[in-house]
């Protein structure tokens, strides 16, 4: 069976998107069959692949409805197959707070097809409302993007006690299995400190690959690329290549 990953972190511009993206590419090109989901209203994800202003007739919204299926939703783009977002999706919480078994609603949607895939991503928004809350449900293993700052670290400690709740009351076998330390810079004595308390407290689930600072991951969403795509030989090439071979080294995918 597939594995399913969320990518979390309820602080925005953490690099949640950037991660989703580049993994999914970076894990195609070690023929990988992948699937992500854009479970964000801002549907960067989708914009961040070029597809933002095409025109689809399901988007995860309908498939959270439960108006569509996977197959249907999904389209293929650049070897992967993707889920679009729209902003639909932003009334979501609201819209589908009456519904029985609400927080299930991704894990139903998803769970004809977990198997056709080595890995589902899902880039989820930044919050720890409804969407998050199904993405934790659907997935087994969640990956934790922080960027080497102080706040983004302490924004951690909520989402810690929502991933305990989520555990304890809808997925028991959900773990947190990998830490992405983002737009690191050695040469900030901020950055080194951050990366010894990140260290220090999720020990071996911290990646030992680093996502260093690189203005060529922030620009490839502009051109609708992924950095293997805009820049090959970059920085954040390099180092999303690099986390891409660990986690199939740890087996995680």
């Amino acid at each position: 069976m597939g594995k399913i990953i969320c990518i979390v972190n309820q602080k925005g511009g953490v690099g949640k998107t950037t991660t989703a993206v580049n993994l999914g590419a970076g894990l195609k090109s070690h023929g990988k069959d992948i699937l992500l989901v854009d479970l964000d209203p801002q549907a960067n994800l989708t914009s961040s692949l070029g597809l933002k202003n095409q025109s689809f007739k399901y988007t995860v919204y309908e498939l959270l409805k439960g108006e569509a299926a996977v197959d249907e939703a999904a389209v293929f783009h650049n070897g992967v197959h993707v889920i679009p977002s729209t902003i639909d999706l932003s009334g979501a919480d609201i819209e589908l707070s009456t519904i029985p078994g609400r927080e299930l609603l991704l894990k139903e949607a998803l769970s004809g097809v977990s198997s056709r895939f080595d890995c589902i991503l899902i880039d989820c928004p930044p919050s720890l409302g409804l969407l998050t809350l199904n993405a934790m449900t659907a997935a087994r293993q969640i990956f934790i993007p922080i960027q080497s700052e102080y706040l983004p670290l302490e924004g951690v400690k909520m989402l810690l006690s929502t991933v305990d709740i989520v555990k304890k009351r809808l997925n028991k076998d959900l773990e947190i299995s990998g830490v992405i330390v983002t737009m690191y810079n050695s040469r900030q004595n901020l950055d080194r400190e951050v990366m010894e308390t990140i260290r220090g407290h999720f020990k071996e689930k911290v990646f030992k690959t680093i996502i260093r600072k690189n203005v060529s991951l922030a620009e490839a969403p502009g051109f609708g690329q992924d950095i293997y795509q805009y820049k090959p030989d970059s920085v954040g090439a390099q180092d999303y290549s690099e986390l891409c071979r660990e986690i199939m080294r740890r087996g995680v995918v």
